[in-house]
């Protein structure tokens, strides 16, 4: 195993500690929210704006996530009809494709989270930054789980020849 596919592996685990933790809370936040609302007749004003950041986080992270593990649905009509070096030409062709767009999810979204730095979120205080610093950070992980799958793969081609 290389050093990015270790790092990757140690991420990825880090990674679904994190999303058990934030799915939980927004699980707890939610059904406090409509406990506050329903039975007791107030509303707890913060709780559907912490709920909303914590999904923010939870569908980023989830994707990284869902990503390591090769989760994410795909239409193999045409690659499974392919011969194998094809195949994994086709694989490579699209974590390519992958490390662009993760590229750009780290150069905008660094843009964006530093473009609105002085904003504030109205219920929580919360400065709007740390919310938006998910999409930069969770393309980075994607990147280099990307990098890991680029490394297998060129590492599996040296074994076959």
């Amino acid at each position: 195993m290389t050093a990015i596919q270790h790092l990757s592996a140690a991420i990825n685990r880090w990674v679904e500690y994190l999303l058990f933790g934030l799915g939980l809370s927004m699980a707890l936040v939610v059904a406090m929210q409509v406990f506050f609302r329903y039975v007791l007749n107030h509303s707890l004003f913060w709780s559907e704006e912490l709920a909303r950041f914590m999904l923010v986080w939870l569908s980023f992270l989830g994707a990284s996530a869902a990503y390591k593990r090769s989760l994410h649905p795909g239409v193999d009509i045409l690659t499974s009809r392919l011969s194998a070096p094809l195949r994994k030409a086709c694989s490579q062709l699209v974590h390519i494709v992958s490390l662009v767009l993760f590229t750009v999810m780290i150069i905008y979204g660094a843009q964006f989270a530093h473009f609105i730095r002085a904003q504030i979120s109205p219920a929580l205080y919360l400065p709007k930054w740390a919310v938006f610093v998910i999409i930069p950070a969770s393309g980075l992980i994607l990147a280099i789980h990307c990098l890991a799958f680029m490394a297998s793969a060129h590492k599996d081609d040296r074994r076959d020849r």
